[in-house]
């Protein structure tokens, strides 16, 4: 499988070393969410090959990670 945009994205994000604010403030690029839009729109209208129903998935699933790594991200900073 190749890696998609938006998985090189999280590995460099991680790669980089990072902060708890930094995390807190991270945001995908534009490309990556007009890529995710694209994919939910043709998955409610016209379908998806089993490959972009793959790619979508990943997506949500790095969204879930991302949004439990920013809500502890959040406790920490509220707790320093």
């Amino acid at each position: 499988m190749a890696i998609s945009p938006a998985y090189k994205e999280i590995i460099d994000f991680i790669a980089a070393g990072t902060t708890p604010q930094d995390l807190v403030v991270f945001r995908p690029s534009e490309a990556a969410k007009e890529r995710v839009a694209d994919l939910i729109y043709r998955e409610k209208t016209t379908g998806l090959t089993a490959e972009e129903t793959t790619e979508l998935n990943h997506y949500l699933q790095l969204e879930h990670l991302m949004r439990l790594a920013k809500a502890r991200a959040r406790h920490y900073l509220k707790n320093e």
